[in-house]
């Protein structure tokens, strides 16, 4: 806990100095006015000083929703924000997310509301977290938005996972077989080179001989080159108009392009249905929803449906242009908004999607595994192509004479 040194004029009007352990300078004042002290001034010893932005904290997702569940529980048992609050800073086990309570604590402890509070930390609570917050607040429904809050969070790191997770097999696959191909390049293929330096060797010789030679003559070369080349994409990435080109390219490609258009509807439908559960304005929730698909063809479409929402219209019109998300997707939207049961169908929507999503993501892995097996498989033996082929050339001119 903090420490404060103040100085306070006592009844007699004498000056009287100290100091005090205190969650905050509200709590110090608290505790000068209990002695009958009126504070002269109050300073903190290795606290924040009065207006300074906190500091900026990484805390992990999963993290984050169990904190949001345990929070949860304790405000539907009946215990006070505050208490709930020490509650969690005791028990939890995150070095980084304890000291982040401990100031979400002191802060509603001097009186500012948890969602003053939360917005104090972009890097940690994004948008959509405190717009949900901000609506429980309000209607006083806090605990069932942070158990919202807690679900949806696993259903984003679940799949998050399962995607991350697929990927990792290709992906030591492509790294293996490069360093296999620079290893044979820079070791293997040179001891070949002056058993056949005299004889007239074939094209995919030449060019083996050649990169082998590249390699290991310019490899701080290739290297500058690979970086330059990594830099120029992130650079080009920046930039929303190459970003949206390259999204329609990765949507042609098949199954892959149909699990990332899947991946995105299901974001959308999850966040804007949970958010407009939670009693969030669906105005609001459709520009958080936006900026969190991952998708700018979509966010795209879902500008120009806040847009028609708000001169009146139906949300379903704009998402139909483009043919981005499928019909009968749109369909259920539609029945939905003559309902007015729009927030549960689009859960539903993301529950259906997801459950696709998945098997496409399974799809596209069984399709990257053997692709990338091919391209390894056809890059050792053009290697060996390469060195046979003279070989062979050799024996028929011996043999032949």
């Amino acid at each position: 806990m903090p420490q404060f040194s103040y100085t306070a004029m006592n009844e007699s009007g004498l000056r009287v100095a100290g100091t005090l352990e205190a969650e905050s300078e509200a709590a110090v004042l608290r505790a000068l006015e209990d002695k009958r002290l009126f504070p002269v001034s109050v300073k903190g010893k290795g606290a924040a000083a009065p207006g300074a932005k906190p500091k900026r904290r990484r805390v992990k997702a999963a993290d984050l929703g169990m904190m949001y569940g345990q929070l949860a529980d304790l405000i539907g048992s009946g215990v006070p924000l505050l208490r709930a609050l020490d509650s969690l800073v005791r028990s939890t086990p995150a070095p980084q997310l304890k000291e982040l309570l401990r100031e979400i604590r002191a802060s509603v402890a001097d009186g500012r509301s948890l969602t003053e509070t939360v917005r104090q930390y972009p890097e940690v609570f994004p948008p959509l977290h405190t717009a949900m917050i901000q609506a429980g607040e309000r209607a006083a429904f806090l605990e069932e938005v942070l158990r919202s809050l807690a679900g949806f969070i696993e259903r984003f790191e679940e799949l998050r996972s399962k995607v991350m997770g697929a990927l990792i097999y290709p992906a030591l696959l492509a790294g293996l077989g490069t360093v296999v191909m620079l290893a044979a390049l820079m070791f293997f293929v040179p001891k070949f080179e002056p058993l056949l330096s005299n004889i007239k060797k074939p094209l995919p010789s030449e060019i083996m001989f050649m990169a082998s030679r590249v390699v290991r003559s310019h490899w701080y070369l290739l290297i500058a080159a690979l970086g330059a080349l990594v830099a120029l994409v992130w650079a080009n990435l920046r930039n929303v108009t190459v970003r949206r080109k390259l999204e329609e390219w990765q949507l042609r490609v098949p199954v892959v392009g149909s699990a990332l258009r899947l991946l995105a509807i299901t974001r959308f439908c999850r966040i804007l249905g949970t958010m407009m559960a939670n009693g969030v304005p669906l105005l609001t929730a459709l520009k958080i929803s936006k900026d969190a698909t991952g998708s700018n063809i979509l966010a795209e479409r879902i500008a120009e449906a806040a847009e028609s929402v708000r001169d009146g219209n139906r949300l379903s019109e704009p998402l139909s242009r483009g043919d981005f998300i499928p019909e009968q997707i749109l369909a259920m939207i539609s029945v939905a908004e003559e309902s007015n049961n729009l927030d549960k169908v689009l859960v539903q929507i993301a529950d259906t999607v997801e459950r696709r999503t998945n098997r496409q993501v399974d799809q596209a892995v069984r399709l990257i595994e053997p692709a990338i097996l091919c391209c390894v498989a056809a890059a050792i033996g053009f290697l060996a192509l390469g060195l046979l082929l003279p070989i062979f050339t050799m024996a028929s001119a011996l043999g032949s004479k």
